[in-house]
């Protein structure tokens, strides 16, 4: 016992004397002497994170609103109703709710008016009288929407229930001009929004606040985020309340009494230390992008990389016949040149490397294009030197 009281006095000693030498690395040590877990976490270089960014609660969402209206008040840029028939019979429909009757078998014809879509999100917990906002999109030959208003058009659900109701102007980021078969427009006039242009008119029920737990479900799959989440709830707490199901969902329990709204609020805000992320590569292969996590290792190996160029290159030639002489014909023909030059292939050899600048190092040494880097990480990761996940997008 006297034997580890003496060992202790000793490394506090020394990390007393780091501090006066080299604060920054004696917090490190002492960190590592007086809390093993913190360490691990310094080692997995992961950060931290609060709950509300790593997860969502379940049950509480947003619900999709669609529903189809007509745009009146545009400058000549709406639907030709002669080809957009479905036009037409939306403004029958919609004059005859006022007493206006057309009669049978005419169709106006109508160049103010467009029928269009009408989407929304409907917040989670949103009551009857709170304003949403809305898109709404050409759905015909419109021109452009721009200076329309949107008639008044009801919203409905997945289930046909009516949730919101919908009307305003329209505000649309771009102009256009056309004369004489020119056209010029600035970004696109054909789909805009109405801010709080919609009222909500059914509240959709949530049980979320009501059942004895919650499920917290993670925004990417990973076993090692769920129990650290679980644990970092726990600790804070102060009682064995969250447990993880699996992979993606983690279950807390609700305290026995108090507000489930606060307990909630508190929840999210706790901050979760991550492990490192998996080792990944994503190559766009359409971009040619090439983005490495911090995570990749680099095994050592070989490489050998060169540059091939063909050229093709066409002259047409022009063959006459001599002169004074009879039946001959001018005959114009082409000469091909095909050249091909393949640049020196030179055996790079690449290091092991440990850190995400040692593989950006290494790389970079090769001189080799983007394009040329998505078949090098294909062949490394073959050759099973490149310690990450390939991914193509």
């Amino acid at each position: 016992m006297a034997m580890r009281r003496h060992i202790r006095q000793v490394l506090l000693a020394l990390l007393a004397a780091a501090f006066v030498a080299a604060p920054a690395l004696a917090a490190t040590a002492l960190l590592l002497f007086t809390n093993p877990a913190a360490a691990a976490v310094a080692v997995a270089g992961g950060g931290s994170e609060r709950i509300r960014d790593l997860a969502t609660v379940s049950g509480v969402r947003v619900n999709q609103l669609i529903g189809y209206g007509v745009v009146v008040g545009l400058d000549g840029s709406g639907d030709a109703t002669n080809q957009v028939q479905f036009t037409g019979q939306s403004v029958q429909s919609l004059l005859s709710q006022f007493g206006v009757t057309l009669p049978p078998g005419v169709t106006p014809q109508m160049k103010n008016v467009a029928a269009v879509m009408v989407t929304a999100a409907l917040p989670a917990f949103a009551q009857p009288g709170q304003n949403i906002d809305i898109t709404v999109s050409s759905l015909g030959n419109a021109r452009s929407l721009r200076g329309g208003t949107l008639m008044l058009t009801p919203l409905r659900g997945a289930d046909g229930e009516i949730y919101a109701m919908a009307q305003g102007s329209l505000v649309i980021g771009g102009a256009g001009a056309s004369a004489g078969g020119s056209k010029v427009a600035i970004n696109h006039l054909l789909a805009g929004r109405v801010p709080g242009g919609a009222t909500v008119e059914r509240a959709v029920a949530n049980k979320a606040l009501e059942a004895g737990d919650i499920h917290l479900e993670l925004n990417q799959t990973d076993f090692s985020t769920a129990q650290l989440m679980a644990e970092a709830i726990n600790k804070t707490l102060k009682q064995e309340v969250a447990e993880p199901l699996d992979a993606r969902v983690v279950r807390v329990r609700f305290p026995g009494q108090g507000s489930r709204v606060r307990f909630i609020a508190d929840l999210e805000n706790i901050e979760v230390a991550l492990a490192a992320p998996p080792a990944k590569v994503i190559v766009n292969a359409r971009t040619g992008s090439v983005v490495i996590n911090q995570s990749v290792r680099l095994g050592a190996c070989a490489v050998a990389h060169g540059n091939l160029s063909v050229t093709v290159s066409s002259t047409p030639v022009v063959s006459q016949p001599a002169p004074l002489t009879t039946g001959g014909q001018t005959v114009v023909a082409e000469k091909a040149d095909i050249r091909i030059q393949q640049g020196p292939g030179t055996l790079f050899a690449m290091p092991q490397a440990a850190e995400l600048a040692d593989v950006v190092k290494s790389l970079n040494a090769l001189g080799a294009s983007a394009q040329d880097l998505i078949g090098i990480l294909q062949a490394l990761k073959a050759a099973g030197a490149l310690k990450a996940d390939l991914e193509i997008i």
